[in-house]
């Protein structure tokens, strides 16, 4: 009897704090993550009076919770309905960062905006913490058209998306799926299963070197299951790597006051040390040139990343039927990072992205 009564009342217990963890979305039914949201401003740049910002949350098709920062112009259009854009990137960033930055100014120019962080990261819930995932992360784009899609004050008909970084990739993936986006802008783009597959520039392009890859995180996974838990691989150096190589230029933005958050695992701890398992065997954009919607992609002259881009560009127009309302853009002089925030030559182009959003969201 006592084990009967002990057992039921751990059961009553673990049933009551799976109930705390979790919360039921009224909108759909699905059972929220019961998320911790910083209240105070925590930004990286500064609110604008002419915008409004409020945290949101929303469910995935996987059942994790997102958190994002909402931007709303405090001046409606005459019929009450906005054009609204999702905005998430760069890979391993949080929305306080660069993506709250496109958000916040896109949402001054007339659009009301998110900015979320992906599952597993940031505010954002998913577990283990640190992960990603090709499927997960085109579907937390989806979720997020959802939200914008329900939102009295948005017309389901006007909605885009902007990609930056690793997330460019993440976006051109859903604009493949999504018939909802009406526009993409990716903004610096990488293709993340091209770098897991191949390295950067393509250097480990090799049967050999992809087993061996292969080898180091199935190892990788053993010792996690083994100690319970899933470090992460390390992050950006201290001290700033020498010369102006482009991980001196991510260390430029993360690990100073440009562009460093507390929360942000690029500026911090890195991801996990298994967290390309599923990009490894993946190949992101394999249906990109039956992309109907408007594409802007956007790189850097001088970026190291610019190759990805263009590829993508070339990829996402041969062969195809739809390349009059897609478009690559290349800024004179910019680096990778000067598209996070502009860097000293204010190198986003807004002026382009709005004619780009006005032009397709219309």
């Amino acid at each position: 009897m006592k084990k009967t009564l002990k057992l039921l009342c751990a059961t009553a217990l673990a049933l009551a704090s799976l109930s705390s963890a979790f919360a039921k979305d009224a909108k759909n039914g699905v059972k929220m993550e019961k998320l911790k949201l910083e209240k105070k401003w925590d930004k990286t740049f500064a609110l604008s009076d002419s915008v409004s910002h409020k945290k949101v949350t929303f469910t995935n098709h996987f059942g994790i919770t997102l958190a994002a920062d909402m931007y709303t112009p405090k001046s409606a259009p005459a019929n009450g309905k906005f054009a609204a854009i999702a905005v998430s990137g760069p890979f391993g960033a949080v929305k306080e960062q660069a993506s709250g930055l496109y958000a916040h100014e896109m949402a001054k120019r007339g659009y009301l905006t998110i900015a979320f962080d992906p599952s597993f990261t940031g505010e954002s819930g998913g577990q283990p913490r640190y992960m990603n995932s090709p499927d997960i992360n085109t579907e937390d784009f989806q979720a997020a058209v959802d939200f914008l899609s329900n939102l009295p004050n948005v017309d389901p008909e006007k909605i885009g998306i902007i990609g930056i970084c690793g997330w460019g990739g993440m976006a051109l993936n859903t604009a493949g799926i999504d018939t909802r986006i009406k526009a993409t802008a990716v903004m610096t783009m990488y293709d993340m299963s091209r770098i897991a597959n191949k390295g950067y520039f393509d250097e480990n392009d090799n049967e050999e070197s992809r087993y061996q890859a292969r080898v180091a995180v199935n190892k990788a996974r053993t010792e996690s299951f083994a100690n319970g838990n899933y470090p992460t691989a390390g992050g950006l150096p201290e001290e700033r790597p020498e010369g102006d190589t482009f991980f001196s230029q991510y260390w430029d933005y993360y690990k100073t006051g440009r562009g460093y958050h507390p929360r942000s695992l690029n500026s911090n701890m890195g991801w996990a040390s298994t967290a390309s398992t599923s990009l490894m065997n993946t190949s992101l954009l394999t249906y990109s040139n039956e992309i109907r919607s408007a594409v802007l992609i956007v790189h850097g002259e001088k970026a190291h990343s610019r190759y990805m881009g263009e590829t993508a560009y070339n990829n996402m127009v041969k062969d195809s039927k739809y390349t009059a309302n897609k478009e690559l853009m290349i800024i004179p002089e910019a680096t990778h990072c000067d598209l996070y925030d502009g860097g000293k030559g204010n190198f986003i182009p807004w002026e382009k992205l709005q004619e780009f959003f006005e032009a397709n969201l219309k």
